[in-house]
């Protein structure tokens, strides 16, 4: 491994998740906030949930009650006045059932005089639900669209209306409570009817999409889900304000940043980044190649969020999948690396963040007989950068604003 590569990489992806961190971003979204004359309850969901909710607090004071529903092991302390829940992603289960009842409850006898502060960010899909089927279909759907290749709009198209929170349907349990919403936003261009699908915020989605999109993948649906989709959620709400704070953008701009702080000329090639994972990875090694002999130090960055169609039944993560098929491509590039990372602390079912490859990688892989385009069909990313010492761990971070993809030229 290229130890200076890594350290600079290793540099980058902690000052681009120290830059979007939630609290700034909370405290700076409540200047404009005032309490009314009745009670303020909280409710944050997402895996940013907790911190959201603990700034929020801090700046407010107290609340008059809350709930936090968030990931497995997100949950930091306890928060004066709020109930901590944790449950799971990217598949909903019990605990999100049971968190998101809670949340109910605690709004469901508001008056018109009361709030709702309502703190959202990303995976908040799976992690906020009332489903309207059976927790074991939904379970089964979302692992459908989870294998499909589906991206985070097609998924939430059809997630909003199998669910009694979503697609603006929180807003109206929380009626005639006003409903004061703050959005770390996790998907591109910052959709706010998407981003957790939508739990206070009219839906743009139709009926049609949903059933087009359930064609599209062949999803195994039961009658009562089919039904679902063909029921219309609130287009039009008149008891929210939301703020949107934080996006991909920032963490591509701090990425940007610290780059040049370490001597690097750094390029943001795109905010938008969403395609396959392996071939942004090879995309990103190409630019590498082009720029190999000009012997300058260049970052070209790209912040969104790849999909990953899955085939097999390794273990892995989009992020490490993107860094691993840009290592046959950078075998010859002995100044040259590949990493990416999410800006949650976590990729896909793992304890990993992301994965980084150089020109070392292809080799220790190689001399440990392992064929990275094997591994690719396996999408067993995970154990090959193990063992090469690739993968990125940063823990839970406490925010979530999509990934970040960096190629590095030393």
């Amino acid at each position: 491994m290229n130890t200076l590569l890594r350290a600079d990489a290793d540099a980058i992806v902690k000052a681009s998740i120290h830059a979007v961190l939630p609290d700034e971003a909370v405290s700076r979204a409540l200047k404009d906030f005032r309490r009314g004359s009745g009670k303020v309850v909280l409710v944050a969901t997402g895996k940013a949930a907790w911190q959201m909710a603990n700034a929020a607090v801090h700046v407010l004071g107290s609340v008059d009650g809350g709930v936090v529903v968030t990931k497995y092991e997100h949950v930091m302390g306890e928060i004066p006045g709020v109930t901590c829940c944790e449950a799971g992603h990217p598949v909903p289960d019990e605990n999100s059932f049971k968190g998101t009842q809670k949340a109910i409850d605690l709004v469901s006898s508001l008056s018109a005089d009361d709030t709702v502060l309502f703190l959202l960010s990303g995976g908040g899909s799976a992690l906020f639900e009332k489903p309207l089927v059976s927790g074991d279909e939904l379970q089964d759907i979302t692992k459908q669209l989870l294998a499909s290749g589906a991206d985070i709009t097609e998924m939430n198209t059809i997630r909003k209306r199998l669910s009694a929170v979503k697609g603006g349907r929180f807003a109206q349990i929380c009626a005639p409570a006003k409903v004061y919403s703050i959005v770390l936003s996790d998907i591109l261009g910052d959709p706010l009817d998407m981003i957790a699908s939508g739990p206070a915020y009219p839906d743009s989605s139709t009926c049609d999409k949903a059933l087009e999109i359930a064609r599209k993948y062949n999803l195994r649906l039961s009658g009562k889900a089919l039904e679902l989709l063909g029921q219309e959620t609130p287009k039009a709400l008149d008891n929210v304000t939301t703020v949107i704070t934080g996006s991909v953008r920032e963490l591509a701009a701090a990425a940007a940043k610290e780059a040049k702080a370490l001597g690097y000329e750094p390029v943001i090639l795109t905010d938008q980044l969403s395609c396959e994972a392996r071939d942004a990875g090879i995309f990103l090694a190409g630019i590498l190649r082009t720029h190999a002999r000009e012997g300058r130090k260049l970052a070209f960055i790209a912040g969104g969020e790849t999909v990953v169609h899955l085939t097999g039944k390794g273990l892995g993560g989009r992020n490490q999948e993107l860094a691993l098929a840009a290592a046959p491509l950078v075998k010859d590039l002995p100044n040259a690396a590949v990493f990416s990372f999410g800006s949650d602390g976590t990729d896909g079912p793992t304890d990993a963040d992301g994965g980084y490859v150089d020109a070392d990688t292809y080799k220790e892989l190689l001399a440990a007989e392992i064929h990275v385009a094997d591994v690719l069909k396996e999408n067993d990313a995970y154990h090959a950068l193990e063992k090469t010492g690739g993968l990125i761990i940063t823990g839970p971070t406490g925010t979530n604003v999509n990934d970040a993809a960096v190629a590095l030229l030393g």
